[in-house]
């Protein structure tokens, strides 16, 4: 990348030294981009531009909080209550958190739809993965540190579940404890972990979008761009178009933080953690309702028990994901010419809502029955449907390029009418 010749001699003067100036050019300006991006793609930067409004209110918030059993409830309500625009921030910091999970499962599901795992970004794809696991550890952990019934319970069960590991769980529930009991040594843990993990997938989006700007953003054709003409460059159309989809999400954002802060959150987090008084119904946040609906509705399975059969389940239903570029093996990225995949992905959908139902319900009666079918389902999905229909889906023709239109007139057909475009070489579907 050639170094820019820039007007103002200071910032000429360090580009020469350090090409900073040219390298942000690069990527934020002039950076090639598909020119038939949708809205489904302005996810992605909403969630870098959250991921910044998280960190600076963490930061704030840190200031104030204290990470002891006997004070954490009280210095919550101290920033409420006692800190000049406290609230502002705890408000933006918990409601932050919800839609930073919403946003993130619309940016994965996005690129369910759109094969965006497929060659040549599994790299992209697996660092998403990564930062979506660093976003529940960190979420987790944050959760915690409200110290309210809730709370305490959540991570009492959470954590409990390691003791299920042969062998070696006890060892890492009593690390995790940092003792024999979720208490003081537990919370000034997690503390230091919530604080730190923030800058973990700071530095993990860093490495998403290295992987990205080296294979270029996929597109609704999941076509590869074939030239200039396929492409714009990123300023200034989806700025503008990144910043109408922000302005939308701002409005949002702002009305849960004004109008309906709680609306998300359990009653019983708002009662100080009691350790002799159990909730009748211990339920995490919604972002993780589906694995925790997954994590109860798993039996025993011959000699695995259940917890430990649940355990596996839950964790599994996220690592699964890192092998969906293999586990894919259609040569069509978007379900646009995949008919039969397009069907099971919304079923996919309607299935993971199902388990977040499912998961604020008691584990008992037919919320059970139905946990354990949509379990089922969701695994047979990633791994018997998404092999099979690789292999037996016969996708629509693909269009030559972004710039090509899909359906043009044949110049041999009688009465004007329509044919598919050919499909380029490396891009054919299945006939």
């Amino acid at each position: 990348m050639a170094t820019r010749r820039w007007k103002n001699g200071f910032v000429r003067w360090i580009d020469a030294r350090f090409p900073i100036f040219t390298a942000t050019h690069h990527q934020l300006y002039e950076y090639p981009m598909p020119g038939n991006l949708n809205y489904w793609w302005n996810f992605g930067s909403i969630a870098g531009i959250i991921l910044v409004v998280m960190i600076f209110s963490g930061i704030f918030l840190a200031m104030q909080y204290q990470p002891n059993t006997a004070e954490a409830f009280d210095s919550v309500e101290r920033i409420m209550r006692d800190v000049n625009y406290g609230w502002l921030m705890r408000y933006i910091h918990q409601t932050g958190s919800s839609l930073f999970f919403a946003i993130v499962y619309i940016h994965i599901f996005r690129g369910f739809y759109y094969g965006s795992y497929k060659s040549p970004r599994e790299i992209t794809w697996l660092t998403g993965c990564l930062i979506f696991f660093a976003m529940m550890a960190t979420a987790f952990m944050g959760y915690v540190l409200v110290w309210g019934q809730m709370s305490f319970w959540a991570a009492t069960v959470i954590t409990n579940l390691f003791t299920a590991v042969p062998g070696i769980g006890e060892s890492i529930t009593t690390w995790l404890w940092g003792g024999y009991a979720v208490a003081n040594p537990t919370l000034n843990r997690f503390f230091a972990l919530h604080y730190l993990l923030p800058f973990v997938i700071f530095a993990i989006v860093a490495l998403h979008l290295v992987a990205l700007h080296t294979t270029h953003s996929n597109n609704p054709l999941g076509v590869d761009m074939k030239g200039p003409q396929d492409t714009i460059p990123f300023h200034p159309y989806y700025t503008v178009k990144d910043l109408v989809g922000l302005g939308a999400f701002a409005t949002l954002f702002a009305i849960m933080v004004f109008f309906a802060p709680d609306a998300l959150s359990e009653p019983d987090n708002f009662i100080p953690a009691d350790p002799l008084v159990t909730p009748e119904h211990i339920v995490p946040e919604w972002y993780f309702l589906p694995f925790y609906a997954i994590l109860r509705a798993v039996p025993d399975i011959g000699p695995i028990p259940a917890k430990l059969a649940g355990v596996i389940a839950m964790f599994g239903a996220t690592l699964i994901w890192f092998l969906v570029p293999w586990l894919d093996r259609s040569k069509v990225r978007s379900a646009k010419f995949r008919p039969l995949y397009q069907v099971f992905f919304w079923v996919l959908v309607v299935n993971c809502l199902v388990l977040g139902w499912c998961g604020k319900q008691l584990p008992e009666g037919v919320f059970l029955t139905i946990s354990r079918i949509a379990t089922g389902y969701y695994f047979f999905h990633f791994i018997v449907l998404l092999p099979l229909l690789g292999i037996f889906e016969r996708p629509r023709p693909l269009p030559y390029s972004i710039s090509a239109p899909i359906l043009t007139p044949s110049p041999v057909s009688p009465a004007g009418r329509l044919e598919l475009a050919p499909a380029a070489a490396g891009d054919e579907a299945r006939p």
